[in-house]
């Protein structure tokens, strides 16, 4: 898919969700990121990602994929283990190759977090293969 093409699909106001149940694994107290057993922050991230991914995965060209590249995000609330976790992203920005999605982060309760993230599409075979040489040249 040809550039031109491709920003044809990609659109502002796309939107992608994902969701899981915060369980011990994703505690900051297992991440790392803290010493209290509630969603940690970079569990969060994660799903924010997830969730910019899904907004415009099948509008990608065939070959390609995106990279996050910039994400700045407040988590501003707990959530204990149990409890469900989405995240929705909606692409507010295209500039050639780079995407700026906003995302929210919501437990049942309420709004746990936000985030401006920034993604760029890549060439997968190419990304992969500079990569595979960069680890063979160490």
């Amino acid at each position: 898919m040809a550039a031109s093409d491709r920003s044809a699909d990609l659109t502002p106001g796309l939107q992608g969700c994902a969701e899981t149940v915060v369980t011990r694994a994703l505690t900051a107290a297992t991440l790392g990121s803290g010493t209290v057993d509630v969603y940690g922050s970079p569990a969060m991230i994660a799903l924010m990602e997830a969730a910019a991914v899904a907004a415009i995965e099948k509008h990608l060209g065939p070959g390609e994929t995106t990279l996050g590249i910039h994400l700045d995000v407040n988590h501003k609330a707990a959530t204990p283990i149990g409890l469900t976790v989405s995240a929705t992203a909606t692409l507010v920005a295209v500039d050639g190759r780079k995407l700026t999605f906003e995302i929210e982060a919501h437990d049942s309760k309420e709004r746990i977090g936000e985030a401006r993230h920034t993604r760029v599409i890549v060439d997968r075979a190419r990304f992969e293969a500079k990569a595979n040489a960069k680890a063979a040249s160490t």
